[in-house]
């Protein structure tokens, strides 16, 4: 399959927000966005968003300053994200999952002059201004509350507050789109981060046009008449890729969801019971795809009308692919991005899928596996994953030795290790820092992972390293069950042995409820590394 290379950079002078509405200026009444409320025109899109720019700037809020985002997947996002962009204000886009520290944090990190918040969250949000305000004298100056899901009283509204309908309604002046650089500062993402503080990330009014281009467009091939549908909210990079910047390039449709992915929340929209619409392109992420190919209400092929699937956030054991494939004749297409790169880079194709693997470097980005001492290494040997491509971040706002370690050049250093395999694809070997050495000899806890999880009673599995009283580097398992299976430590040990070699069995496996997990899905082994050094 002819998958095209080239890719025309936008122009020195460009807006993103004013870019999308200029490409979707013929699609008029075509639904661009479906929430669990109601529907939202690309024609009503092009006018909220210059409509909510103006609001911004009424407000008093000027070019470069940062916004905090923090809503719910809804109608308003799109509008609020985009509307700060063509002001030239600068949308930081946070998780919702966070505590009020957190934002207190996020706030005078990003000395955010106002915020829009989902009036579900605005307790939350309060209680961190406070926060703020008393620990480093930072106040935000307006407040704009979507309350697509909650109702609100206005009178009930804290001081500089106002609904974002209300404001868009009382912008009669139109404002012109910034005339911002395509190297300006567009927005912000907060990176989860397995320890330590999260780190402001800072993309360009560029970099999601390199993203839409070269994975949306000419690798997923999404195209004008698919309906999407993500399962990783809009605050995070693949999300955002996934509802809003990749349909919208192409003028598709979006459906978005307030709610958790649960499996029977996931099932819902496909079914098209929600919006009445059915989703084409379904983008998740490995432990979602578990736990639904898990559920009692899987529906059958029948019932959706999936033509594509992706998924990130983890490698995807093979195993659930498969399975997947099986059961609904369509391929998962696994991928491995970062909020560094803004989303996917290295990548299985539509068509070309090889499960077990990542896949091809996506056309446009290169790929270097690296040793620890900074050279070559050979094919089948793991190494450190650094990446080329234009849709790189600027920077970690205010951390400049993390910038230094992680944007290298024209390189990025991604944090994950890799093995280069003889026909060109990429296996994941885990994180740098979650890579064991046992016995001299490296030990992707992905891998053991992995055969844990084709045994037909497991659902998860996590495994670290831990020191046994000689201080020498043993694996652990930590196991989730499916419900109403059993399996002995014995039995899963035996079952590992017999599938890898005999090194890399777990020397140890503990039964658990659930394991540790980021919002976005992915496994928090630092915690269960923390949890042995506790219990010893």
């Amino acid at each position: 399959m002819n998958h095209p290379t080239q890719v025309a950079a936008p122009p020195a002078q460009f807006n993103f927000a004013q870019h999308l509405i200029e490409a979707n200026a013929k699609r008029g009444g075509k639904i661009a966005f479906i929430d669990d409320h109601g529907k939202l025109s690309y024609r009503e899109l092009a006018q909220r968003i210059p409509a909510f720019a103006a609001a911004l700037v009424r407000a008093d809020i000027r070019r470069e300053e940062r916004v905090l985002l923090l809503m719910h997947d809804c109608n308003d996002w799109p509008v609020a994200f985009l509307g700060a962009m063509y002001a030239g204000i600068v949308p930081v886009a946070v998780n919702t999952l966070l505590t009020a520290e957190d934002y207190a944090y996020m706030l005078q990190h990003s000395l955010a002059q106002s915020a829009i918040v989902s009036a579900a969250l605005l307790p939350t949000l309060e209680a961190a201004m406070k926060i703020a305000s008393h620990n480093g004298g930072h106040d935000v100056q307006s407040l704009f509350i979507s309350n697509a899901n909650t109702a609100l009283d206005s009178s009930a509204l804290p001081e500089n507050a106002m609904h974002m309908a209300h404001a868009m309604a009382a912008s009669t002046t139109r404002v012109a789109p910034a005339n911002t650089n395509s190297d300006d500062p567009g927005f912000w993402l907060y990176s989860s981060g397995s320890t330590g503080r999260p780190k402001g990330t800072v993309h360009t009014h560029a970099n999601p046009h390199w993203t839409s281009e070269l994975y949306g467009r000419n690798t997923l091939q999404i195209r004008e008449s698919d309906v999407c549908f993500s399962a990783a909210k809009l605050f995070f990079a693949y999300g955002l890729g996934n509802s809003l910047t990749f349909p919208m390039s192409v003028g598709a449709t979006t459906i978005l969801m307030a709610e958790r992915p649960t499996p029977d929340a996931v099932f819902k929209r496909w079914r098209g019971e929600i919006g009445a619409t059915k989703p084409t392109i379904f983008f998740g992420a490995p432990t979602g795809y578990a736990g639904m190919l898990a559920s009692p209400g899987l529906p059958t092929k029948q019932q959706v009308a999936l033509r594509l699937a992706s998924s990130a956030g983890e490698a995807l054991p093979a195993e659930i692919g498969e399975r997947f494939t099986q059961h609904f004749g369509v391929e998962i297409v696994d991928g491995i991005g970062s909020t560094e790169m803004l989303h996917i880079f290295l990548s299985n194709r539509p068509g070309n899928v090889r499960y077990g693997t990542t896949g091809w470097p996506v056309p446009g980005y290169e790929i270097e596996l690296r040793a620890e001492n900074g050279g070559d290494v050979q094919n089948g040997e793991p190494g450190d994953l650094y990446i080329r491509g234009e849709s790189a971040a600027l920077c970690y706002w205010g951390n400049r030795q993390k910038s230094r370690e992680t944007f290298q050049g024209a390189w990025t250093k991604s944090g994950d290790k890799y093995v280069k395999n003889t026909d060109g694809t990429y296996t994941y070997s885990g994180r740098s820092d979650d890579m064991l050495k046992v016995s001299g000899i490296y030990v992707s806890p992905f891998e053991v992972e992995s055969t844990l999880m084709q045994h037909a009673a497991v659902l998860e599995a996590a495994v670290i390293g831990v020191t046994d009283a000689d201080g020498l580097t043993k694996t652990k398992a930590y196991v989730v069950l499916k419900a109403g299976q059993t399996a002995t430590d014995t039995e899963l040990k035996a079952f590992v042995k017999d599938k890898l070699a005999a090194y890399k069995y777990p020397r140890s496996i503990e039964f658990v409820n659930e394991l540790p997990k980021t919002a976005t899905g992915k496994i928090q082994r630092f915690k269960l590394r923390e949890r042995e050094t506790v219990g010893n």
